[in-house]
């Protein structure tokens, strides 16, 4: 009986560590899953600003996104973004060379109405290869707590100020579900490349750190707008300047 009892003792002790584990991990995963915000389908989704078309980010698509599950419409000279996934709108015209600055004016009206922490949204330039695996871009966008992110796709992604930063200059929503309006602008000068946001430049980034392997192809190319996942908000006063 000695025998016996000690021969099972280390079974009983591997199958008490297992269940530990096992619990452990579903309680690690039920964490992750309550944090982590999915991207939702938008009722009526696609694009219907004419001339427009658009592109949602590789990790929505490998998750089953589609773009029909965001929203771009127009009224007028405003545009308007709902999302659903993550996505670059853009019209192919609008494209930019040399010295620019691209400028637009972000309204959240109902801040988060669709998610659970704040998004960003912003203008983007560069673009090469847009809507291809292999297109890249940069783009400045605020949030709506103050903070900003500068970040590109080359075609992987990469950051410039790292997940974002605070800067007095990003207006912040008083609460949720209240307005906030973001001016941002980016803009091309010699060798920098700079964001602007209601109107004090709170980034600058050398031309070397934006061009070349794994990032822009060029700062020349399309321009056109960025929307995070679960966001709502019009665009206004999209437009190119020369210096």
């Amino acid at each position: 009986m000695r025998r016996m009892y000690s021969s099972a003792l280390p079974l009983v002790a591997i199958a008490l560590i297992a269940c530990k584990g096992k619990a452990q991990n579903e309680t690690a995963s039920s964490t992750a899953s309550s944090t982590q915000e999915t991207s939702r389908a938008v009722e009526s989704g696609g694009i219907t600003a004419a001339g427009w078309t658009g592109k949602i980010d590789p990790g929505e698509a490998r998750r089953g996104q589609v773009l029909s599950n965001a929203k771009l419409t127009q009224d007028g000279n405003t545009l308007h973004v709902t999302t659903g996934p993550a996505v670059a709108y853009w019209n192919p015209a609008n494209t930019a060379t040399g010295d620019y600055t691209v400028k637009a004016t972000f309204n959240e009206p109902n801040y988060m109405n669709l998610n659970d922490h704040p998004h960003p949204y912003g203008v983007f330039i560069g673009g090469n290869d847009m809507g291809t695996d292999n297109e890249s871009y940069l783009y400045c966008a605020a949030y709506g707590n103050g903070n900003f992110i500068v970040r590109g796709f080359g075609p992987a992604a990469f950051q410039l100020n790292g997940r974002g930063e605070p800067n007095a200059a990003v207006h912040k929503a008083p609460a949720k579900g209240s307005p906030v309006t973001q001016d941002i602008a980016v803009s091309v000068k010699g060798d920098n490349v700079t964001c602007a946001i209601n109107g004090t430049v709170v980034g600058t980034y050398k031309k070397a750190d934006v061009v070349g392997a794994g990032k822009l192809k060029s700062t020349d190319g399309v321009y056109g707008i960025r929307f995070a996942h679960n966001t709502e908000g019009t665009v206004s006063g999209l437009t190119v300047t020369k210096p």
